[in-house]
């Protein structure tokens, strides 16, 4: 799929514009920790908001200048039972994993694994110096495709699909569907909407919603006000559920980037164990099982 440039009178005839925006129903910071082989990092979609933000599970924020806080990576692992999306905004980071798979992340791209029954992987910087930043968002498998088999997928930057409205606000579609653009993925059960948003001063940018779906916006740079309240960078508000709301409408009185977020929830049970996330207790253990018996295998080389 090539990249989409479109102005906003597509756009704008494509996408009824929102009548009901949602609220913020609270804001969250951040928990800044480590990952990996000692990645700073900051969680910012934390295990204690899996049933809220169903079907997300987790969603990290990563971004330094000083190689001491990137540069060892994340090794192999393993995972099984949900899919990642790992889009990096700068930097350079080398994917491999037992199912075969090799690819090198770079600016402004996406790399979308589905881990299903298993798969041990390894994301490694392919750069001594820069700023390195992106976010990895993960997202939940349905019960009956948690042992499917794993999947991945390469997204360049110049493959992700794009739009410009007429307020020049610059839209990145990930997954999902903004503008009457499709994105670069699409989930059927999930049916996930993921938008990197770029907001000029003084603009203004809605995006429809189902009303039964989570959706939340992390705003990474600048500021957003967000139903009438003001969401400041490192911050996600979590978009109220309301039945009578059709979507959610961001204003930038300065140049701010954020993520918008949404998704259909799957409401089945949800029980976390590292790296792995599975329906039940007994398929956790199962999952690390396997794991250790070598079942899920780290790739040659």
């Amino acid at each position: 799929m090539q990249a989409t440039d479109q102005t906003a009178p597509s756009d704008a005839a494509s996408q009824a514009p929102v009548r009901r925006a949602r609220t913020v129903e609270r804001l969250v910071r951040g928990q800044p920790t480590s990952d990996g082989a000692g990645v700073r990092l900051t969680r910012v979609l934390t295990q204690d908001l899996q049933r809220r933000l169903d079907p997300f599970l987790m969603l990290d924020a990563f971004g330094s200048d000083n190689p001491d806080d990137y540069i060892a990576g994340f090794p192999d692992h393993p995972h099984r039972g949900f899919e990642t999306i790992t889009y990096m905004i700068a930097g350079r980071m080398l994917h491999r994993d037992s199912a075969g798979h090799e690819g090198l992340l770079q600016n402004g791209g996406m790399q979308w694994m589905t881990a299903g029954r298993g798969v041990v992987h390894s994301e490694i910087p392919q750069q001594e110096s820069g700023v390195m930043e992106g976010f990895q968002l993960w997202l939940n498998l349905a019960a009956r495709d948690k042992l499917r088999e794993p999947w991945y997928r390469d997204v360049q930057a110049a493959e992700i699909p794009r739009l410009r409205t007429a307020q020049g606000v610059e839209v990145a579609v990930l997954a999902g569907s903004s503008g009457g653009v499709a994105g670069a993925v699409t989930r059927e059960l999930t049916e996930p909407l993921y938008l990197d948003l770029h907001l000029p001063a003084g603009s203004r940018f809605e995006q429809p919603l189902d009303p039964g779906h989570n959706a939340f916006v992390y705003v990474y740079r600048g500021e957003l006000e967000v139903g009438g309240e003001t969401v400041p960078a490192q911050r996600m508000a979590i978009l109220a559920n309301d039945a009578q709301a059709d979507g959610v409408v961001l204003q930038a009185a300065v140049p701010s980037r954020a993520l918008l977020v949404a998704g259909r929830p799957l409401r089945e049970p949800i029980v976390q164990y590292g790296p792995f996330v599975m329906n039940t207790q007994q398929e956790i253990f199962e999952a690390v099982r396997d794991f250790r018996e070598g079942r899920i295998k780290g790739y040659a080389g």
